[in-house]
C-alpha cells in the first residue's frame, strides 16, 4: 500500500516523544524539570526488566505518559560530547510555545539560568521583515542541555493549508510560496 492510499483516519498522527541517551539521568532531570518544568511520571533503573538494560526516566509535559524519556546505559562509557562535532545523530529537537508571550518567558528563564543560547532569538522567515532568510516562518533559540544535545524554543510555526499555501500565525499567505508535496 502505498502512502496516498492510507485513509486519513489510519495516517500517523504526530512525532510524539524523543528518547535521549544521557550520561547521568540524576543532571539530565534537574536540567528538564528546572528550564522546562517537565515532570516525571517514571523512573526504572537498568536491569529492573530483564529485557531493558539500561536505566530509564519517563518525562512529560501534560497529561500524556510521557513527552521525553531520559535513557542511561551504565556499561557505556560517556565521552563529552563536543558541540558540532562527531558522528552523525540528532541535530536539535523542539519544544512549542503557545505563544509569543511563553517564549519570550522561556529565553528569559533560559539567560536567568545562564544557559548557552547558541542561536537565537531569531524569526525564521524569508518573507517578514525582521526574518533571518530562513524558513518556518516562527520564532526561535536553541539551547544545550547538559549532554549538549540542541533544543528548540520555538512558537508562531506556519501551518500549510489544503492548497498547501503557507499560513502564518496572524493568519496571512506568505505570498509566492507552497509546500513541495501536498
Amino acid at each position: 500500500m502505498k502512502n496516498e492510499e492510507i485513509v486519513d483516519s489510519l495516517k500517523v498522527i504526530k512525532c510524539q516523544h524523543v528518547s535521549l541517551e544521557v550520561s547521568n539521568v540524576d543532571v539530565s532531570l534537574k536540567f528538564y524539570r528546572d528550564f522546562l518544568g517537565l515532570k516525571l511520571s517514571e523512573r526504572h533503573f537498568a536491569n529492573e526488566n530483564p529485557a531493558i538494560p539500561f536505566e530509564m526516566a519517563f518525562m512529560r509535559l501534560g497529561k500524556q505518559h510521557h513527552d521525553l524519556v531520559l535513557t542511561h546505559d551504565p556499561k557505556r562509557n560517556y565521552p563529552e560530547k563536543i558541540f558540532n562535532s562527531g558522528p552523525a545523530g540528532i541535530h536539535h529537537y523542539a519544544f512549542e510555545c503557545p505563544n509569543k508571550k511563553s517564549f519570550d518567558m522561556y529565553l528569559e528563564r533560559a539567560k536567568e539560568m545562564s544557559l548557552e543560547i547558541v542561536r537565537g532569538p531569531v524569526l525564521h522567515s524569508a518573507y517578514q521583515s525582521k526574518g533571518d532568510g530562513t524558513w518556518g516562518e516562527n520564532w526561535s533559540f536553541y539551547v544545550l542541555d547538559p549532554d549538549k544535545h540542541r533544543i528548540e524554543i520555538f512558537c508562531e510555526m506556519a501551518e500549510i493549508d489544503n492548497a498547501g499555501h503557507y499560513i502564518m500565525e496572524n493568519g496571512k499567505k506568505v505570498p509566492d510560496k507552497k509546500a513541495e508535496e501536498i
